[in-house]
């Protein structure tokens, strides 16, 4: 037997659904894994190209489509794992990895021989499914050509020195935030400074520092969503200066410093895109959104931005009016809009907390949801481990019947977990391979004591119900190949039924399912949800011009070309002069994301796509109105959806399927009017189709 017949990754898990066998991989398994799985992916590639028999779809598309699974199973453990407890060992695996993985794609992708078989294919007969087979030969095309299979072999040499490096930043940008991120957590050595927070907020302090080996009695993280709603509760000014502070110099110097590698990504980006025939990356990347172009995605930003940031204005004086003689600075606008709520609309979001707690809003209204919307049971397994202590296995089954899929849950912070919150799979359904998925869904909630419950804000119910809608997005995908499987879209589209998804939260049938008092028991009351709906385009300025500001940053970075980004040398001059250009340098507000610490662009995968959930927002917007005028959260609805678009991942033109959805193409007004905007003079600005 050879040593790789044991290795655990390499084998097909025996486990439901074949989930991994988590307590039987090692970190040691890791890297041989990987190098068996590229070999074995080499090989069966280049059985394909050099095979003798005419190319057909069928030995050539679908072999391809075929291949690499044993990569795939070994990517998909490791990269997840390394995101949820990103220790020590695992960067530095991910550091050797993420290159050799680059290398290895641009092996396959820039093979002559197997582009001369791609591009000789003139019919999809006998596919498994010819109308995907059409559609999947014309993205592989694609693909390659944007991969470079056209190009000489001189700039092929290039793009692949390009890409291998782009790889080596990725990875250091995505250990080193994390890394300075942890090491800026804000130490609080007196209980004084917390004030304004509950006893429960405290404990959940007190307990992280304990996990991160500090020796202060309490430590705040600065992952989100955890900032944002403690500026918000934290009475001491200073504490909320010092978090603040701490926030907005994220990897901004020191041994973990981003900016060389922000420069660096930046310049190779416009390169690459010159090599492939593009101005740059920004106009490479969206020619394959729905967006379509770059000159659409920043025509959306700008079109929103003026009468986003006249909102935010009068937000900051009524917050200011209500501050007195107290100043409030960026650190201090949350805090004082909390208050402005409270007086204005009768929301006290702390009181409101106690009508969240987090099971219920799972079990009863997260999963209640998708039950009565999609017919689907979801059932904790606990003859099924996850990866991490607090993580739990769900089944999921088609009204109790059919087993679907899996869900695992990981919603606890932890230090070595990355900040945010994400949905990935660890196997994609598809119909030609027989599989089932297996997803996750992570978030970064507080962790309390034992014993105690966990109460969540309206944001983290919203985000629950955000990243399960990405869940059923893979769960119900029903394609033949895995290419298109389930949150393989564009990522101007992904976004979509997620924030779909959102809307349930607030649903009134829903509601009535899981918002209970924690500690008496009483239904969320009637007054209290009214106050909340009205409240909801309160503070949507501010909320609109953060998330404009991270958006027309990267575009501005990706919009440069080879020349321009070759000149840029200062981030910190850079930011200023982007906002600035479409007025979104406004004074106390942030970008959501500045450029050293924007995980999303420079180590994840929406560069030139931050866009993307705006974009996506307008469908939601749109797309929840209809189902408002058919009666809300029902089966017949939610059928509608899920064989229009849930099912179909990849696999539709997506401006047919929303239009197939709706009856008609988007219309922008009923985002105008969820924040606020309607009635003014972007009202009439109209999303590009």
């Amino acid at each position: 037997m050879t040593k790789d017949a044991l290795n655990p990754l390499l084998k097909v898990s025996e486990l439901y659904c074949e989930l991994p066998p988590f307590a039987d991989i090692h970190d040691s398994d890791v890297l041989g894994a990987f190098e068996a799985a590229m070999e074995t992916h080499l090989a069966e590639i280049e059985s394909i190209a050099t095979s003798d028999e005419a190319p057909t779809f069928v030995n050539t598309i679908e072999a391809m489509e075929r291949a690499g699974q044993d990569l795939d199973r070994v990517a998909a453990y490791f990269f997840n794992i390394a995101g949820t407890d990103a220790t020590e060992p695992r960067m530095e695996i991910e550091a050797q990895v993420a290159p050799k993985l680059a290398a290895h794609l641009d092996r396959i992708r820039l093979r002559s021989d197997l582009w001369e078989r791609i591009t000789s294919i003139t019919s999809v007969d006998g596919a498994a499914d010819e109308a995907e087979a059409t559609r999947l030969l014309e993205k592989i095309r694609e693909d390659f050509r944007r991969a470079g299979a056209d190009l000489g072999e001189q700039d092929k040499a290039e793009l692949a020195r390009i890409n291998a490096r782009l790889s080596e930043l990725s990875t250091a940008f995505g250990e080193n935030l994390p890394k300075d991120t942890s090491a800026r957590a804000v130490a609080i050595s007196d209980r004084a400074e917390l004030a304004g927070l509950s006893d429960d907020a405290i404990a959940s302090l007190a307990a992280y520092a304990k996990k991160a080996g500090s020796e202060a009695p309490w430590l705040i993280p600065l992952d989100l969503p955890s900032t944002p709603a403690l500026l918000a509760d934290l009475d001491n000014a200073d504490t909320r200066a010092k978090l603040y502070a701490a926030s907005l110099a994220r990897a901004g110097q020191g041994e973990h410093d981003n900016t060389e590698v922000v420069l660096e990504t930046v310049r190779l980006r416009a390169r690459r895109a010159k090599l492939l025939g593009f101005d740059t990356h920004a106009d490479y990347v969206i020619a394959k959104e729905t967006a379509k172009t770059a000159a659409a995605a920043r025509k959306l930003i700008a079109d929103l931005a003026p009468a986003a940031i006249a909102n935010a204005e009068g937000e900051y004086k009524r917050v200011a009016d209500l501050a007195g003689d107290e100043p409030v600075t960026g650190a201090d606008w949350p805090y004082w809009e909390r208050r402005r709520k409270a007086e204005e609309f009768a929301v006290d979001t702390e009181e409101l907390k106690n009508y969240f707690e987090l099971h219920r809003v799972i079990e009863d209204g997260v999963f209640f949801a998708a039950k009565k919307l999609y017919g689907i049971e979801v059932e904790k397994r606990d003859d099924l481990e996850g990866y991490a202590p607090g993580t739990t296995v769900w089944e999921v089954r088609q009204g109790g019947g059919e087993t679907i899929g899996l869900i695992v849950t990981d919603y606890f912070s932890r230090p070595t977990k990355r900040g945010g919150a994400w949905m990935s799979s660890f196997r994609d359904q598809s119909k030609l391979l027989g599989r089932k998925p297996v997803v996750v869904n992570v978030m970064n909630i507080a962790e309390t004591e034992p014993g105690t419950p966990v109460l969540l804000t309206l944001d983290e119910v919203t985000t629950a119900f955000h990243e399960f809608g990405h869940a059923l997005h893979g769960l119900l995908s029903d394609v033949t190949y895995p290419t298109f499987s389930g949150t393989n879209v564009p990522r101007d589209f992904v976004e979509f039924p997620s924030q779909i998804n959102e809307n349930w939260a607030l649903e009134p049938s829903i509601l009535a399912n899981y918002a209970f008092h924690v500690k008496t028991g009483e239904p969320i009351p009637a007054e209290l949800v009214a106050a909340v709906k009205r409240a909801q385009t309160a503070g949507e300025g501010f909320a609109t011009v953060e998330y404009l500001a991270a958006c027309a940053i990267d575009l501005a970075w990706h919009s440069l070309t080879e020349e321009e980004a070759a000149a840029v040398t200062d981030v910190d001059a850079f930011e200023p002069d982007a906002l600035a250009k479409l007025g979104l340098d406004v004074a106390h507000i942030a970008p959501r994301y500045r450029s050293r610490y924007f995980n999303h662009i420079f180590a994840g995968g929406y560069s030139a796509g931050y866009y993307s959930y705006l974009w996506a927002e307008v469908l939601d917007a749109d797309g929840f109105e209809w189902f408002s005028d058919n009666g809300g959260a029902s089966a017949a609805n939610g059928a509608h959806f899920r064989r229009q678009v849930l099912s179909r991942g990849g696999a539709i033109d997506f401006t047919e399927a929303y239009r197939a959805f709706r009856g008609r193409d988007k219309d922008i007004e009923p985002l105008l009017r969820r924040r606020g905007l309607a009635g003014t003079e972007v009202s009439a600005a109209k999303c590009p189709q």
